[in-house]
């Protein structure tokens, strides 16, 4: 496929910092904080948040404010706020909060679901069919996350064969969009491309998007990647908030502000305002007593100090 190809002229970025960002940060946010967080993404132009997760506190205590704070949104008619349910009863404490979307997700590896899940990559997808028809009984969205995509902690390699399973699975539930995940930031270009090219044997493009993790520095190449076969959404995370669970000290998801920055050099619309990104980036690594993980961010903001 090549660079021969034209790039697309717009992606949407779906901010996961507040979910699975701070879901990965070691200090608990308090949740008034969680909603300025949602609120100066959405002023900065966002209008895809992924705000929180209905996953048992005795699990995620960093989420067991959920409720409080998707009640506590000024919510905007165009913007998505979607959460993570990962079983009917999440979906049950969810559905009052009215999300726009929900994430299910599977591991495109066998060893990483049972270590996880305790269950086979099959049974997981089986488990989430009735969330899965409860969701969209209601009209909300669906939009199925694949883990591991190209690698796994425990497996190491993983196949593209797998990635289009699990994808062909998902599509068989019912989800409407999927996401090639590349967890522990293993992936390069050419496998970021095959694991897509596998996802896409069952979903059209515009429902396929990329999460990527700069682990190893290589999540903006496999933006680039995704984007020549056509790709346009893509996860992000304002500040590069949540670390790598599985690599501890490493860097993890890539963050929203280089992402924004890229595209905007590639003159790709994104509809962001990258110098408002900037400020809430700033905002929420002050709260958490640290530099923002991401590079144009820091760039922007020594710039502005000098």
């Amino acid at each position: 496929m090549g660079s021969s190809q034209a790039l697309p002229d717009r992606v949407k970025i779906v901010d996961v910092g507040p979910r699975d960002g701070l879901q990965n940060e070691a200090q608990p946010v308090p949740a008034a904080v969680k909603i300025e967080l949602v609120h100066r993404l959405q002023s900065a132009g966002l209008k895809a948040i992924e705000v929180t997760s209905f996953v048992s506190p005795k699990w995620v205590p960093q989420m067991a404010d959920n409720a409080e704070v998707m009640a506590g949104l000024a919510r905007r008619a165009d913007v998505a706020y979607s959460v993570l349910v990962p079983n009917l009863k999440g979906w049950e404490a969810a559905q009052p909060t009215r999300p726009d979307e929900i994430v299910v997700f599977a591991a495109a590896s066998e060893a990483f679901s049972q270590r996880n899940i305790n269950c086979s990559i099959a049974e997981s997808i089986e488990r989430f069919a009735p969330v899965v028809a409860a969701a969209k009984a209601a009209g909300v969205r669906v939009r199925g996350s694949i883990s591991c995509s190209l690698g796994c902690p425990y497996q190491g390699e993983v196949a593209p064969a797998a990635v289009a399973d699990v994808a062909a699975r998902m599509r068989g539930i019912g989800v409407d969009h999927v996401g090639v995940a590349d967890t522990i930031g293993v992936g390069t270009p050419r496998k970021t491309q095959a694991a897509i090219e596998a996802a896409a044997r069952h979903f059209p493009l515009h429902e396929i998007s990329g999460h990527f993790h700069d682990t190893y520095g290589q999540a903006l190449a496999n933006i680039y990647a995704c984007l020549e076969l056509g790709i346009t959404t893509f996860d992000a995370s304002v500040a590069g908030l949540g670390g790598c669970p599985y690599a501890k000290g490493a860097t993890g998801n890539v963050a929203t502000e280089d992402v924004v920055y890229l595209m905007q050099g590639l003159g790709i619309e994104t509809g962001i305002d990258l110098s408002q990104l900037v400020e809430a980036g700033r905002y929420i690594s002050e709260v958490l007593g640290r530099k923002p993980v991401s590079r144009a961010g820091n760039a922007l903001l020594a710039k502005r100090a000098a």
